[in-house]
């Protein structure tokens, strides 16, 4: 609908197209002569109509989504460990299988492991004999707020492994999903005698691989983002959202407009509903951290380039001594394949899981089970032993 109205803004103007001298230009000077030998009224016309039926259709998916009965249920698995706001809970209960240490992003919340009770990664693992853990970083708190990376891996993130290593009593693995990833990576580092394996699942590494100006640019906002916090020193979520829209300005569109043409009562349509609410059940981000991750990941691009550091340690993948198993979906538009293989080679003799999936879609996705979550708890499972 965006990209229609657009088009009937620049309708009346598009004869200036002649002005211009680029490919573009030309291109427009065609498209010109088309439409006054169809006639520019009719053109006019028949817009005005194409934008009409999808801003019905776009309308019609939002009040959908809007009346849709499903709900998430507040029951929530057993807490181990709780510091501050974060918490570590357990998918599998008091069981006997190998204890694997589950890192989310920090932006979203992390039941998008856990979407439905047919859709969830965790409980899937745990139907495999694992016994998931999965860090909960809740919003920051008085105390997160003054939070930045190093405080979060090296601080938080390594208390919460502490306390799955008491519990496993022998070395645990650990899988880090998307910047999790990342922070996965940096703790399995400065743990090494206690990781049994790490799983890193579409995680970005190299940040200018595609992209590269919007990254240099976010990277320049990094000293700006404070004055985009709130009271408490906190990005808002409504922010963090407008970065992730500059992605795919469209997809709004695209998405609702398709919901509108699901049957309401069916599984689609709930699993839908699902994860438009944890898209919309987003949490702030310390101002110290967005503020890191502007400029070291975005801006400076230090992970590929060998400076990233927490507590003062690089992060250097080759001197990883677990085995390692990476996951570069390859529909991924949000941790593009370009930026997330990039970690593989620095792995070295990384296993490498390439499927047919995106960045969200392999967490939600009715095929995610079959073609990837089965095969990463098989290495999981051979990694840790599990018989």
């Amino acid at each position: 609908m965006v990209l229609w109205s657009s088009s009937r803004t620049v309708l009346p103007i598009l004869k200036d197209a002649l002005l211009l001298s680029s490919e573009a230009g030309e291109r427009l000077r065609g498209l010109a002569a088309e439409i006054d030998a169809v006639g520019p009224s009719s053109v006019a016309a028949g817009l005005d109509r194409e934008i009409t039926r999808r801003a019905q259709s776009y309308l019609a998916g939002l009040e959908a989504y809007r009346r849709h009965p499903y709900r998430r249920s507040g029951k929530a698995p057993p807490v181990l460990w709780r510091e501050g706001t974060t918490r570590l809970l357990d998918y599998a209960g008091d069981t006997a299988g190998p204890v694997i240490l589950v890192v989310p992003s920090l932006i979203n919340r992390f039941y998008v492991l856990d979407l439905l009770p047919e859709r969830s990664f965790l409980r899937y693992l745990a139907g495999r004999g694992l016994r998931p853990l999965v860090v909960d970083w809740g919003a920051p708190g008085r105390e997160e707020r003054g939070f930045d990376l190093t405080g979060y891996i090296a601080g938080r993130l390594e208390s919460a492994f502490e306390a799955a290593v008491r519990i496993a009593g022998t070395p645990i693995g650990i899988a880090g999903y998307c910047m999790g990833g990342l922070f996965a990576l940096a703790l399995a580092l400065r743990r090494p005698d206690q990781t049994a394996c790490l799983a890193v699942l579409a995680t970005p590494w190299d940040f200018h691989a595609e992209r590269a100006h919007p990254a240099r640019f976010f990277g320049l906002l990094a000293d700006c983002l404070p004055l985009l916090c709130d009271d408490q020193g906190a990005l808002p979520v409504e922010v963090i959202q407008s970065l992730f829209f500059m992605l795919d300005p469209f997809s709004a569109e695209r998405k609702f407009t398709r919901f509108a043409a699901l049957d309401p009562n069916g599984d689609t349509a709930r699993a839908f509903v699902a994860l438009e609410d944890w898209v919309n059940d987003g949490v702030p981000l310390a101002a110290a951290v967005a503020r890191d991750c502007a400029r070291s990941w975005y801006g400076d691009n230090e992970p590929a380039r060998g400076l990233w550091q927490i507590g003062g340690e690089t992060v250097d993948p080759k001197y990883l001594r677990s085995p390692a198993l990476v996951v570069v979906p390859d529909r991924d538009r949000i941790v593009p394949p370009s930026s997330a293989e990039p970690l593989a080679a620095a792995l070295g003799g990384a296993t490498v899981l390439r499927p047919p999936l995106g960045h969200v879609g392999m967490m939600s996705g009715a095929r995610a089970p079959a073609m990837l979550w089965a095969a990463i708890a098989d290495w999981l499972r051979a990694q840790m032993g599990a018989k």
